[in-house]
């Protein structure tokens, strides 16, 4: 293997691999330490579990690849294998509808990766505990030191600092914030996907017909 592919094998498996940082409480923690290791062995990554009672209850569940996608029909693989593991697990104690999407644009930042590559981008924090007084913060993201990320506050008072850090494992939420300039991002990276997309599968029918084509070489006669 070339270095070069054995580097973005590499990164990609780390990205797979790669711990979230803000989890989810509740029953919602309990969904998602069964839902995890079978959405990993699939080849994609936990964003976030949500339970929610309205209309009765629902267990909404968003995962994606390494590289941020997630098409309707990973979205069915892993409804088709998630299903009878729920079931037979039984985390919640009532009926519910399982529901398996892409965390979408606006979406949740939950690992270390995400503030770096949303870098540029607005987002809305909320902090378990408060932070200078304040618990819900607005702001442009910076990029990440440690396991902290810097943020560039739209909502700052006279009196309050501009530019804070904010310690990931301490946040309760964070989010994207819909903007023309993410919605424009998102539809290149999916041009971009749809165009990788293309060009393996290229490649896959270019191998088949040369494997096709390929000369066999004859059987070896016997004692030879």
């Amino acid at each position: 293997m070339a270095l070069g592919e054995t580097l973005q094998r590499n990164a990609a498996d780390s990205a797979a691999h790669e711990p979230r940082l803000i989890v989810e409480p509740g029953a919602s923690a309990r969904v998602a330490a069964i839902a995890e290791p079978v959405i990993e062995q699939l080849g994609f990554r936990l964003v976030r579990v949500r339970v929610s009672g309205a209309e009765g209850c629902t267990v909404q569940i968003m995962a994606e690849r390494a590289d941020g996608s997630m098409t309707v029909e990973d979205c069915e693989m892993v409804s088709r294998a998630l299903s009878p593991v729920l079931d037979v697990a039984d985390p919640i104690d009532r009926a519910y509808r399982l529901e398996i999407s892409s965390p979408g644009i606006d979406r949740p930042l939950v690992r270390k990766s995400d503030f770096e590559r949303y870098a540029g981008h607005l987002a809305r924090i909320e902090t378990a505990m408060p932070f200078q007084g304040r618990k819900r913060f607005r702001g442009l993201l910076i990029g990440t030191e440690g396991d902290a990320a810097r943020i560039r506050r739209d909502d700052a008072t006279a009196d309050e600092e501009a530019e804070i850090l904010l310690p990931i494992e301490e946040m309760s939420e964070a989010k994207l914030v819909l903007t023309d300039e993410l919605v424009a991002e998102a539809l290149r990276r999916e041009k971009f996907a749809k165009r990788e997309a293309r060009a393996a599968r290229k490649e896959v029918r270019r191998e088949e017909r040369q494997s096709r084509h390929r000369p066999q070489r004859p059987a070896a006669k016997g004692g030879e």
